[in-house]
């Protein structure tokens, strides 16, 4: 048995999701190790789609455990609107679903707070889902957070949002919206306890004992490397660390536990929200790429940004993971185009760069040199793995001979069982 963890190689909405479910198949236990509820998920399952924010998409394989680590900031009412969604839908959640008694809460205040920050002309707009993600994991940080523990104790969870209210009182007088008071918070943490109190626990001893009694952990993150804190296009990047260096933090294991880093990229690359990307497209042809590979975000809805596939980029991710395999996502998108290019490097005012830049001035400064394929056009008539063009498969063997890492599959459709082994 083994413990792996999946982790994004660009700026999320990698397709990790679809990845996670399908791995889970051969899975015992699929922990959530960092981010919150500003992620999304989708999973197609014949002609069902199932969209996830909190919940490890392993969820949907009968008998699997599933647990939301302590490095995770946790909307109670989304995971709440998400467990009754799942299980309108028929899914087992309850009898399965384990969340970390460490794990802090997003709460009301955390998203009018990420609004104003977002607002503010002293601050540059990143582009957050105000989904209060950022707010939560800095109160986590100040050691004045709330977390899902203290949810079990009327009296130790009303000081704490007394204390958390008056940290924040000089920002929150600034907001035009209504803001909770504390008999407002704490009647809603009454009715997250009413709900959530049963699925509380020490998810650490729960992922170790799996460990210990050899069963296979599938660990899973949330966004993309370059979205991470430190190693990302810092100052557009998420409030936690995405990396794989995470996972262990996370779920409350060691960091020798984990035996597989599993990367997963697009066969072109997107983003979100604003922050530099050296190889965007625009026009008619981003939109083809849009409108193909359905590029709209789970959580907000927003169109993301479409560019080519970026090898410094993705090269700089595989080193700060470790990653010892890779799938690759939508390369189905890429059918019919009449040719496919892939970012080799940079040239910039200074000359010819073959790294991705961390330095944010060089990063915007960046034009890329490319280098081209002929396009290809599947049959989808074949097997799965007959399918892929030897146009296709040119495109994917200098990808992985350029960043020195095997590809294991290949994510070739939205449904659960279009995976093409590849190596």
């Amino acid at each position: 048995m083994s413990v792996r963890v999946v982790v994004g190689l660009q700026w999320g909405d990698e397709g990790k999701g679809k990845v996670v479910d399908y791995l889970a198949e051969r899975a015992d236990v699929v922990a959530r190790y960092q981010g919150g509820a500003n992620a999304g998920h989708t999973v197609q399952v014949d002609d069902d789609s199932y969209v996830f924010h909190l919940i490890p998409s392993g969820i949907l394989h009968p008998g699997k455990t599933c647990v939301i680590g302590n490095g995770v900031v946790l909307d109670p009412e989304c995971l709440i609107r998400e467990i009754l969604y799942l299980e309108d839908r028929g899914v087992d959640v309850r009898n399965r679903l384990h969340v970390s008694h460490a794990a802090h809460l997003v709460l009301p205040i955390h998203c009018v707070l990420d609004r104003l920050y977002e607002s503010s002309p002293e601050s540059p707009s990143i582009g957050t889902t105000g989904r209060g993600i950022g707010p939560a994991y800095s109160d986590k940080a100040g050691r004045v957070g709330v977390r899902m523990v203290d949810l079990l104790d009327a009296g130790t969870l009303e000081a704490k949002l007394a204390a958390l209210l008056a940290r924040h009182a000089p920002t929150l007088a600034r907001s035009a919206e209504e803001v909770p008071g504390v008999s407002d918070l704490l009647g809603m943490c009454n009715g997250y306890r009413e709900h959530l109190a049963s699925l509380v626990t020490d998810v650490s001893a729960i992922v170790n004992e799996a460990i210990d009694a050899q069963r296979a952990v599938l660990l899973e993150g949330a966004q993309g490397t370059l979205l991470d804190v430190d190693h990302g296009t810092y100052p557009y990047v998420t409030s936690s660390s995405t990396a794989a260096g995470a996972a262990a933090a996370g779920c409350g294991i060691g960091p020798t536990r984990i035996d597989t880093v599993i990367g997963v990229a697009k066969a072109y690359t997107t983003r979100v929200g604003e922050g530099p990307f050296p190889t965007e497209i625009g026009g008619a042809q981003a939109d083809e790429l849009r409108r193909a590979g359905n590029e709209v975000g789970a959580t907000t809805g927003r169109p993301r940004r479409c560019g080519w596939f970026d090898l410094p980029a993705v090269r700089r991710a595989v080193r700060v993971n470790d990653v010892a395999e890779l799938i690759i996502t939508k390369v189905d998108v890429l059918d019919g185009l009449e040719a496919v290019r892939v970012c080799v490097g940079y040239r910039t005012s200074g000359g010819v760069r073959n790294e991705f830049p961390m330095e944010p001035w060089l990063l915007g400064d960046c034009r890329p040199i490319y280098r081209e394929f002929k396009g290809w056009v599947s049959d989808k008539r074949k097997p799965s793995g007959e399918r892929l063009p030897m146009e296709a498969r040119s495109f994917l063997r200098f990808i992985s001979e350029e960043l020195g890492v095997p590809i294991r599959w290949v994510s070739a459709g939205v449904g659960r069982r279009d995976m093409i082994r590849f190596t």
